[in-house]
């Protein structure tokens, strides 16, 4: 077991291997507000369903966890250790926090924007993580002129965005998006203490299952229910499960593996393939200019707060 673990390690450590598995997890990434978009038509969920919407969000977790597990499980030949007592309400609460709340506003906001426009809304979480962690670490990851020209860019490109007819949405949609974004931040620091007590992979499986049990019981007492309206409604679902749970396992390997620095930057693939995946699945449009626009200056802003310092010359 010690020499899969080792064998694991080294691949994902190995430079060109965590780069090709860094662009993956956020191809993966990148594609679930897409998909989301296209389970709310295939399962015909109106944007005021608020119930059926929980529901929906709910079991897409739960059975995220279930393959987290499963893929913990067999990296270890044994089951996932659980954590006892105050650990266990930490991580629990963690997924109250970071999948239950965080993803209620996401799902609601997914039902009031356009993909593409939704994803570009929710990259300003990059930025809003360089903003906490400066407060939270301070001279260990302070805010440097770097950083803040990228966050300038970054919520640039997303004031950009919203001009007109804000993304073929509505103010309340950017609002949801907005709060999601800045949930998914304030989590980081909870999930990275989190993680110094407890396996990794049983951290992803208490969040996503305790989140999305939060939020399917929530659904389902409002009234909610899910009725497949068509043929590929039921592997919709499982890919935007499978999306949570290989998104989680290959982040959690990474982040295990390798600088932060390494990896970080190509969180720029997100919003693109959102923009892309949006009119290749939805047939949103493509080329409008606010979108081309935005995307250019939350990419650039990302590049800049993400990007490793120079080495200074001796």
């Amino acid at each position: 077991m010690e020499n899969q673990k080792s064998r694991l390690d080294a691949f994902f450590g190995n430079p060109v291997a965590a780069v090709a598995m860094a662009i993956l997890c956020n191809i993966l990434w990148g594609s679930a507000l897409p998909f989301i978009k296209m389970g709310y038509r295939m399962f015909a969920i109106d944007s005021s369903d608020t119930a059926t919407i929980l529901c929906f969000a709910g079991v897409r977790f739960m059975m995220g966890a279930a393959l987290v597990w499963l893929a913990g499980l067999a990296l270890n030949r044994r089951p996932l250790p659980m954590p006892r007592g105050k650990q266990l309400a930490v991580c629990c609460g963690l997924g109250l926090w970071q999948t239950a709340a965080q993803y209620f506003f996401y799902y609601s906001a997914a039902a009031l924007l356009t993909g593409a426009m939704g994803g570009i809304i929710n990259s300003t979480q990059s930025f809003m993580g360089v903003i906490v962690a400066h407060f939270l670490y301070g001279n260990a990851d302070r805010m440097t002129p770097r950083k803040a020209l990228g966050c300038v860019l970054g919520f640039g490109g997303v004031l950009f965005a919203t001009l007109g007819n804000y993304g073929s949405g509505s103010a309340k949609g950017i609002l949801y998006m907005l709060l999601a974004s800045a949930i998914f931040s304030l989590a980081g620091p909870w999930n990275k203490a989190a993680a110094k007590k407890t396996d990794s992979f049983t951290v992803s499986v208490l969040n996503l299952g305790c989140g999305g049990f939060a939020l399917a019981v929530i659904g389902f007492a409002m009234g909610g229910s899910l009725h497949p309206q068509q043929a590929g409604a039921i592997p919709v679902l499982l890919v935007l499960a499978f999306i949570s749970g290989a998104g989680y396992v290959l982040w959690a390997l990474l982040m295990k593996n390798n600088p932060i620095s390494r990896i970080a930057i190509f969180g720029l693939i997100i919003p693109i393939m959102n923009v892309l995946l949006s009119a290749l699945l939805n047939g949103e449009p493509l080329f409008e200019w606010q979108y081309i626009a935005a995307l250019a200056l939350v990419c650039a802003g990302i590049f800049l707060v993400n990007r490793a310092p120079q080495p200074k010359e001796s």
